[in-house]
């Protein structure tokens, strides 16, 4: 047995979870706020705010915040508790404003909590335009009426540019709450997974195909942008936030490759088993619209398979990095493999 394990303090994942999801809607409740802009020469219009804070909160799995602040924990060499308890730490960030804090004592969670929001409203804003009439034309996320549908057209439109643009100011404070380097090295990996070589370039293509019939290496290609480049960055922010090893950085960019893959293997398998009610969002979407998938490539069976393999590849990676803990980024890796939702 290996004895770095064996030392290491018992895992109770589901706490763990129920503690970060705790830490990250109270901060995002706090930054996504009129409030937080205190120190701004003009408020934001309330109603735009409304509709931010309708795209952000009480919804969703948070798997890329989690996964920031798991890979924080691992490059820190364990489970921590290095951060402000949640009901000090964030409200004495929104006290310091969204601009950033005064003081010289950076803690070190701090960074790691900012990236794991920014990521987040990142997410949140690609979600309000893709649901838009000129993408994807949905109007259910979460359980509830899409941003536009709920608002406008206009208004979700702003809303997104919004939360986009809040994102970066989360990771750019004022002050002494990060070091320079750090603010830029987030701010790269950030842009870049969200950009025309990430995110916005995967959604063009997948805008482009539909109709057609691609390759697995041209599917591939698509979702790794689309949705593997965010996910991925979401690790590799933990590790930003923290003094990570070259190669310890090797195997969590791996790792977050993999597991990035696997998600959206996992999301077009439950788009044809599950229900609208169980995903949130409107099932069978992808078909419907005559969008490539895995499902359609591989088959149902092929698919699962798939996806079991992504899931190896991710443990695998996670092995080289030789960090001694990584049980909760293992534990999160299984959920994006056996989720139903």
């Amino acid at each position: 047995m290996d004895t770095r394990v064996s030392a290491l303090p018992t895992l109770d994942l589901q706490t763990w979870i129920t503690r970060q999801l705790e830490r990250v809607e109270h901060a995002l409740d706090l930054w996504v706020s009129v409030d937080a802009c205190a120190d701004a020469p003009h408020h934001a219009p309330a109603a735009l705010m409304a509709a931010m804070r309708y795209a952000v909160l009480d919804g969703g799995k948070r798997l890329r915040p989690l996964l920031v602040l798991a890979a924080f924990e691992a490059v820190q060499s364990g489970l921590t508790e290095d951060y402000l308890p949640i009901e000090e730490g964030v409200d004495e960030l929104a006290r310091r404003g969204v601009a950033g804090s005064t003081t010289a004592n950076i803690q070190p969670g701090e960074a790691a909590l900012r990236a794991a929001c920014a990521v987040e409203l990142i997410h949140a804003y690609s979600l309000v335009h893709d649901d838009m009439p000129c993408m994807d034309n949905d109007v259910l996320r979460r359980g509830k009426p899409t941003v536009h549908v709920q608002f406008g057209q206009a208004s979700a439109l702003l809303a997104g540019d919004a939360l986009q643009a809040l994102a970066f100011e989360l990771l750019t404070p004022e002050g002494s709450a990060m070091q320079p380097g750090q603010q830029a090295r987030l701010c790269r990996l950030l842009s870049r997974a969200a950009g025309c070589a990430g995110m916005a370039g995967g959604q063009a293509i997948d805008l482009a195909s539909v109709g057609l019939t691609l390759t697995q290496d041209q599917l591939q290609e698509m979702h790794r942008l689309k949705t593997g480049a965010l996910l991925q960055a979401s690790v590799l922010m933990g590790a930003a936030c923290a003094e990570a090893t070259v190669n310890a950085l090797a195997g969590l960019q791996a790792f977050g490759a993999a597991i990035g893959l696997a998600f959206q293997v996992v999301d077009d398998i439950l788009d044809v088993v599950a229900d609208s009610s169980t995903l949130g969002k409107t099932a069978g979407k992808d078909a419907d619209h005559d969008k490539p998938t895995y499902v359609s490539l591989m088959g149902l069976e092929g698919a699962r398979a798939y996806a079991q393999s992504l899931h190896c590849q991710a443990l695998q990676a996670l092995e080289s990095t030789g960090l001694a803990d990584t049980r909760v980024l293992h534990g999160l890796a299984d959920l994006v493999v056996q989720r139903s939702h």
